[in-house]
């Protein structure tokens, strides 16, 4: 059965404490450490694994922490094409899908990791990045590729189906929801299977069914997406 994807345009705010860790504990854990340190990481610390994963949510996460807490912080990914300068008040930088990086945003990541290793002053930058890829399977330059894999490298698993029904139940539960089994079989066979999007379906089925007064059915999903 083809799975649908599903953009409906409603963000949550992502946080460690979000992220259901499963077989992915000890990444989480070393990111916890670190993010409540007030002096991140001098070693640089590597994530990867396929889409779904969890990579992103869990950058987006580290960046969310650090911001509560008054820090600056730089960020490039894929699409950023501008402002790739390096800024020397920032305590941490985030690289986020490196394996799409084109030479300019490589070039960028480089330099980056340079200033924030071998700061003019100050104490070492903290770098978190991920990829799709092992740091050695990378189709990056060598002195990237290198970096990336010198510190903490931590492979990502994707959650099986019966810990994402488990995380789908705890999220339910903690916003007083209920999904009956059919219901989650129904979310996890039609919509793409990712966290981040499951998330985001549950975020709009809550509001939906807030909004009608009504229960969160097979039949309400379905006039949801009618409706969008």
């Amino acid at each position: 059965m083809k799975q649908l994807a599903l953009d409906i345009g409603l963000q949550t705010l992502p946080s460690l404490d979000s992220f259901f860790a499963g077989p992915n504990i000890a990444a989480v854990q070393h990111l916890k450490l670190w993010t409540a340190r007030a002096q991140p990481s001098p070693v640089p610390t590597y994530l990867w694994g396929e889409s779904g994963a969890g990579k992103t949510h869990l950058l987006r996460a580290v960046y969310a922490a650090l911001k509560e807490q008054g820090l600056s912080i730089g960020w490039i990914d894929a699409n950023k094409q501008e402002q790739l300068n390096f800024d020397e008040t920032w305590t941490t930088v985030l690289m986020d899908d490196v394996h799409l990086y084109n030479l300019e945003q490589q070039q960028a990541a480089f330099n980056w990791f340079v200033n924030a290793l071998t700061p003019k002053t100050g104490l070492p930058r903290w770098v978190l990045a991920a990829g799709a890829l092992p740091p050695a399977d990378l189709k990056l330059r060598d002195d990237l590729r290198s970096r990336l894999g010198w510190g903490h490298v931590y492979a990502l698993q994707v959650l099986n189906e019966s810990e994402r029904r488990a995380v789908l139940r705890q999220e339910a539960d903690s916003r007083g929801l209920f999904l009956s089994d059919d219901v989650m079989a129904y979310m996890l066979n039609r919509f793409s299977r990712d966290l981040s999007s499951l998330m985001l379906l549950l975020d709009h089925l809550d509001q939906y069914a807030l909004q009608t007064q009504r229960a969160i059915t097979i039949p309400l999903i379905k006039s949801m997406l009618e409706s969008t």
